[in-house]
């Protein structure tokens, strides 16, 4: 995962947001699916998606449901009902911290932030 510290704290909220927009997701279908849209910039580890997927459920956000597929079992994830609404909240508190960095990244210029 490049520059993986920057998105370790976001991996959860990452995982929230994929389950909110496509229902249900299996391991592998997660990874890939963030490699697809960030074009390959971020890939996410067994060793960093199983984990966060464990605590996830362990919260009570995530389900599990267990489905034989090509005489294997898959585990799906999907989101719970709180997980729905926390899937929110952390959506907003990622929102807000994207806002702060950008403003400390790129500030507009502010001539009452003179010191």
């Amino acid at each position: 995962m490049k520059n993986s510290q920057l998105y370790k704290g976001s991996l959860n909220t990452i995982i929230m947001k994929l389950l909110e927009e496509n229902g249900r997701m299996y391991g592998y279908e997660i990874t890939q699916k963030v490699k697809l849209i960030t074009r390959g910039e971020l890939n996410i580890t067994e060793g960093a998606l199983y984990p966060a997927l464990h605590k996830l459920e362990a919260d009570g956000l995530l389900d599990v449901e267990v489905e034989r597929v090509d005489n294997r079992l898959r585990k799906y994830y999907k989101l719970t009902e709180q997980g729905e609404k926390e899937t929110v909240n952390r959506l907003e508190e990622l929102q807000e911290f994207i806002k702060n960095m950008q403003s400390l990244v790129s500030p507009a210029p502010n001539p009452d932030l003179q010191f």
